[in-house]
């Protein structure tokens, strides 16, 4: 899976914008060419009891601020304030389809959008992780085509349910699963290339 294809693909896709919800947020996929192909930055989210997402794989990004010019802005200010890594330079390449959540504890409804920016060669090694982040990642998107990867995953305060999820690291903690797993179904979909966990 190679940076070219995926230009091609995303930049002809026409994404799906869900109007506006009473909460507001955006992440950043953001990927590099490497020598086994395309990889894509993945962080941890550090463990903090009021945080849903505590804890969780996840794309770089966050909520809507007041001082945000618009979600992209959002993803791209998110990106710096994580792990140290501006995206001013970076090729914005598209915009997968937008995703709904639930605001924790307050039952109200949130928008997810996600930007795929692409890095040049050689960049992005050099993060500074801040205090929301407990490790960042670079993986492969080839892992994601491993049936070996796919797991059932249960989610601790949910153990009767079953998730769809893919390791990408330490089996205990490095599971993409939620709405990370399905930023990264659509974008399969839009590559038209197997997504094994989402069969």
């Amino acid at each position: 899976m190679h940076i070219a294809e995926i230009r091609r693909r995303l930049t002809a896709h026409e994404p799906r914008i869900l109007p506006p919800a009473a909460f507001e947020a955006s992440v950043a996929m953001v990927l590099r060419p490497s020598a086994d192909g395309a990889e894509a930055l993945f962080i941890e989210r550090s463990k903090k009891p009021q945080d849903p997402w505590s804890g969780q794989m996840a794309f770089p990004g966050g909520r809507l601020d007041d001082d945000d010019r618009d979600l992209r802005h959002t993803a791209e200010r998110e990106t710096e304030e994580e792990v140290g890594l501006s995206l001013g330079g970076a090729r914005l390449v598209g915009r997968l389809d937008d995703q709904t959540g639930q605001r924790a504890g307050q039952g109200r409804q949130l928008r997810i959008a996600a930007f795929v920016y692409e890095l040049a060669s050689g960049t992005g090694n050099d993060l500074v992780l801040n205090y929301e982040v407990a490790e960042a990642l670079w993986v492969p998107l080839a892992w994601f085509e491993d049936p070996a990867r796919v797991i059932d995953y249960r989610h601790p305060p949910y153990p009767e349910i079953s998730f769809p999820g893919v390791i990408v690291g330490d089996p205990k903690r490095h599971i993409v699963w939620g709405l990370t797993f399905r930023f990264l179904a659509a974008f399969f979909e839009i590559l038209d290339r197997r997504f094994p966990a989402a069969t």
